[in-house]
This record gives structure tokens, C-alpha cells and sequence, in this order.
């Protein structure tokens, strides 16, 4: 149970400010209480306590800094064109913070892992992390993302700009190529939605 030493009001504030809805404390020791995907964030005279079963989302919301993340993503295709999936991890000092892997239509092998990487920042970002190191099994794409190699399809280049938009907006970022063995969570969520029938 994360406990934050901080003002109240500054911390209600960024709260608001990220979107999440402020009610009254339940006791008159309470200032007020916030809530979002299953925690609950409760604040006192000089500090707030988050608690619930995925605390990370409305801790980086209240702490100074969002934290760093490290980002997994990975897509698959199968047919390049396909039944396309993504599959993406964030990990923290802490595990595993938030995984998901979802289906998206059909898709060249490449627009999958563009929509894992796309998909995989936007889940940092929600989670208020402020630096990412990002990590995919696809050398195509860190290099195009890098500005190492160019990007001819004019499908990914409009991913390429959309994932440079999400990691500015971060205060530091890297993007890396591993190798397929370390990115096996991320690949094999992909490929899990892939074989999930519903």
C-alpha cells in the first residue's frame, strides 16, 4: 500500500487534471477519495494512500516524478497480410505493472508491431510513467523509429510520426532491439489474442 508524502490539494489537482473523478473522504480524517481501475487513492492531512490491486496507475498520477518504465512490445501476423495481434508489457522495479494483448484485424507482420508499439506507449503514458526504455524483437522498426533506416511505406510512415508524438512526450525515452527470448511475454500475449477464438 504505496504511501504518499505530499499536499493534498496539489495531489487532487493532478488527479483532476488526468481526468479522475474526486468524491468526499468517507470519514472527517478523509479529504477526499479518487478512484481508478481498481485502486483507491485516499488522502489525509499531509500525505495520500493508494491501495487496491493495481496501485501504479494512481501512484505516478501523485508522485513528482511518473517513474521509468520498461516497455515490451510485439505483433504478429499471420498470412503478412493476416489475422493480425499485439502483445505489450510495461516492468518496473516492482514486476510487471500492466500487460495486455488484443486483436487487430488484418495486417502486415510490420503494421502489427507499429499498433503493439503504438498500443504499448499509450499504456505508459496512462500509467503517468515520465521516462520509457523501449524494447521490441523487430530491428525494422526501432531502426525506422530511430531514423536509422527509412520508412517507404507511406502506411508506416504515418505510424513512424505517431509513435515519435507519444515518445516526446515523455522527459526521456530509448528504443532498443532485443532479441526474441527477451521479449517473450510481449510475444506471447500477441500471439495468445491471435489464438483466442472469442
Amino acid at each position: 500500500m504505496p504511501t504518499i508524502d505530499c499536499d493534498p490539494a496539489t495531489a487532487r489537482d493532478r488527479l483532476s487534471d488526468a481526468g479522475v473523478r474526486i468524491d468526499e473522504g468517507n470519514t472527517a480524517h478523509e479529504r477526499w477519495r479518487a478512484e481508478r481501475d481498481g485502486a483507491v487513492a485516499v488522502a489525509y492531512d499531509d500525505k495520500v494512500v493508494v491501495q487496491g490491486g493495481d496501485p501504479t496507475r494512481l501512484t505516478n498520477l501523485l508522485a513528482d516524478g511518473g517513474g521509468r518504465a520498461h516497455v515490451y512490445f510485439d505483433g504478429a501476423s499471420r498470412g503478412n497480410p493476416g489475422p493480425g495481434a499485439v502483445g505489450w508489457c510495461l516492468v518496473t522495479s516492482d514486476g510487471i505493472v500492466a500487460e495486455g494483448g488484443e486483436r487487430i484485424g488484418r495486417v502486415t507482420n510490420n503494421q502489427a508491431e507499429y499498433a503493439a508499439l503504438i498500443r504499448a506507449l499509450e499504456a505508459a503514458e496512462e500509467y503517468g510513467f515520465d521516462e520509457t526504455d523501449v524494447r521490441g524483437d523487430s530491428e525494422l522498426i526501432v531502426k525506422q523509429v530511430r531514423g536509422e533506416w527509412n520508412a517507404n511505406d507511406p502506411e508506416l510512415r504515418e505510424k513512424r510520426v505517431r509513435v515519435r508524438e507519444l515518445l516526446d512526450r515523455f522527459g526521456r525515452w530509448s528504443i532498443g532491439h532485443v532479441p526474441r527470448e527477451i521479449n517473450a511475454r510481449a510475444d506471447d500475449l500477441a500471439n495468445e489474442a491471435l489464438d483466442d477464438r472469442n
